[in-house]
């Protein structure tokens, strides 16, 4: 009987943990995440705040890189700029609309 209980426990924990890992994903994309973002930081360091990028594209050239990115949740859209992969533009819109 204590076995029983002792998995099912288990499976409840394991449940809790897997449901806030999943909600917690979505809260990265946040006007506090977007505050956090400052021009000059890398591509890497954005990620670190906000995760991967929604939608992306890249050019190059004569050596400069540009890529823009953007981050979509809602009616969240946060677009950032970066040029040889360090922010120079960086936008919020809290009423994206598709």
């Amino acid at each position: 009987m204590k076995t029983n209980q002792f998995k099912l426990i288990c499976i409840i924990a394991s449940l809790i943990c897997f449901s806030l890992v999943l909600t917690s994903c979505g809260y990265k994309i946040s006007k506090d995440n977007y505050e956090k973002i400052q021009t000059g930081m890398t591509t890497e360091q954005v990620i670190k705040i906000l995760g991967e990028p929604t939608e992306s594209s890249s050019a190059n050239i004569l050596g400069i890189s540009g890529t823009s990115s953007k981050w979509i949740k809602g009616n969240i859209l946060i677009s950032i700029q970066f040029v040889n992969d360090k922010v120079r533009l960086k936008n919020f819109s809290d009423t994206y609309t598709k």
